[in-house]
């Protein structure tokens, strides 16, 4: 199993219970469903959900995806791998969910990123 991970807010996941599908506004401006391996996942909820006091964390088989999930070199405020899912997510390929709550304590961005890229 390949599990890698997506995070949504509240309104992002009641959106794609309504329509059965998970698509996120930066996934449709970027053109692909953003995901995050365990290793990146902290960074991600630093970086993009600071604002967020609870959102939802969605576990995914990557094996089930074939070609259509790329693992692509970034580069910029974060570098190495990201797996890119150009595909529809249903919310039927999700093999977990959890509700998760921002917690009193923060690691430092700059911590994150070295674990981030450590080997």
């Amino acid at each position: 199993m390949n599990d890698l991970y997506k995070v949504l807010t509240i309104s992002e996941w009641e959106n794609a219970n309504e329509n059965g599908f998970i698509e996120t506004s930066l996934d449709i401006e970027d053109g692909f469903v953003h995901l995050s391996s365990s290793k990146q996942l902290a960074l991600t909820l630093s970086l993009y959900f600071e604002s967020e006091s609870k959102l939802i964390l969605l576990q995914i088989d990557g094996s089930e995806f074939g070609s259509s999930l790329v693992h692509e070199e970034i580069e910029g405020q974060r570098q190495g791998r990201f797996a890119h899912l150009y595909n529809k997510l249903s919310i039927d390929q999700i093999s977990k969910k959890w509700i998760i709550e921002r917690n009193s304590f923060d690691i430092p961005a700059e911590i994150l990123q070295q674990i981030e890229m450590s080997n």
